[in-house]
């Protein structure tokens, strides 16, 4: 076990690196944050001074370093387009991100795994071809578009919901929250059910797949024949397998939620990290662009680490493998 998590932790240590190298790229080859900064109209000295101060006139080797120096403690210099420190503007955006993602994930898992055991255990019924009909559906269409309906059908239409924005957070400590109102609620409805929509289907899919491949197996005909009931075999023995490989595809999607929120938030104004990088890409803003690599980039290795681990530690067929193999 302690191999396992070292060779993990290696591994993350490299996609880290790798990662942090091509956000340090991005400095190097779009754009110059010397003109950003100065302006067309700036001097040649005045232009050389900034570059010394910024360390731009160093070999590339130690502007790689210093770079992942500051990457590590989170610094990764001021924003071109708002003069504020990136990590503050990351800081400030990411508990929204974060907050419809996990709503979004939430849903997904509670709507998903029911329609998905439904689908698998009634196949051929109408409401089993409804769902599949739905989550075809919801594969195929893009989430813009998802959102762009959902606006114009509950928020133009009908006015039940808001169509941008958080509505009314609380501040605890420093973390930034829209759950504890009413307003939040109201406002961060139709933003999880479009990010939760694709994430669903998938879920709902793989538990179906999952669920009539493991009703298939041998050790289910044994539970069968020792006269288990029906609700034993399906929720006690059948469920329980199929949620392992599940277990490890709804960790990686909320990863994917995170970063891939950018259209969602872009379509309903929501202040997350999504919007701030659109708006960054827009103006090249180099800074932020890189800082939001890195951070995705990091998301993703943590939740892939920890999902291994929960792997590892669910399947006992891992570690009879991997004990064999020492």
């Amino acid at each position: 076990m302690f191999a396992f998590i070292l060779r993990r932790l290696a591994q993350a240590v490299i996609v880290m690196v790798s990662v942090a190298f091509i956000a340090f790229m991005l400095f190097q080859y779009v754009g110059d944050p010397v003109v950003f900064l100065l302006g067309q109209d700036a001097t040649a000295e005045q232009i050389r001074e900034l570059r010394a101060d910024l360390g731009l006139d160093k070999p590339f080797f130690f502007q790689f370093a210093a770079f992942l120096g500051n990457a590590v403690q989170g610094e990764f210099g001021l924003s071109l387009r708002q003069g504020a420190k990136v990590s503050r503007l990351i800081a400030e955006r990411f508990p929204a991100t974060l907050e419809l993602a996990t709503v979004a994930a939430l849903l997904a898992l509670v709507i998903g795994i029911p329609m998905g055991v439904y689908a698998a255990l009634k196949r051929g019924t109408f409401i089993s071809q409804v769902f599949m009909t739905v989550s075809l559906l919801g594969v195929s269409l893009p989430t813009f578009l998802i959102g762009i309906l959902l606006i114009l059908v509950f928020a133009v239409n009908l006015g039940w919901f808001p169509s941008f924005g958080r509505g009314e957070v609380t501040q605890v400590g420093w973390w930034t929250t829209g759950l504890l109102t009413a307003k939040g609620w109201h406002h961060i409805t139709l933003p999880a059910i479009t990010l939760a929509i694709f994430q669903l289907t998938l879920i709902m899919r793989l538990v179906r797949a999952e669920m009539l491949e493991v009703l298939r197996t041998d050790y289910i005909k044994f539970a069968r024949a020792r006269g288990l009931t029906n609700r034993a075999v399906h929720f006690g023995h059948a469920l329980k397998n199929t949620l392992v490989p599940v277990m490890t595809i709804t960790g990686l999607q909320l990863g994917g939620l995170i970063a891939f929120a950018i259209i969602t938030e872009t379509v309903f104004q929501w202040p997350g990290m999504g919007l701030l990088f659109i708006q960054a890409v827009t103006f090249a803003d180099i800074p932020v662009m890189a800082a939001y690599l890195c951070l995705i980039a990091l998301i993703f290795v943590v939740i892939n680490l920890i999902v291994d681990l929960l792997y590892f530690a669910v399947d006992p067929r891992l570690r009879v493998e991997k004990a064999g193999g020492h």
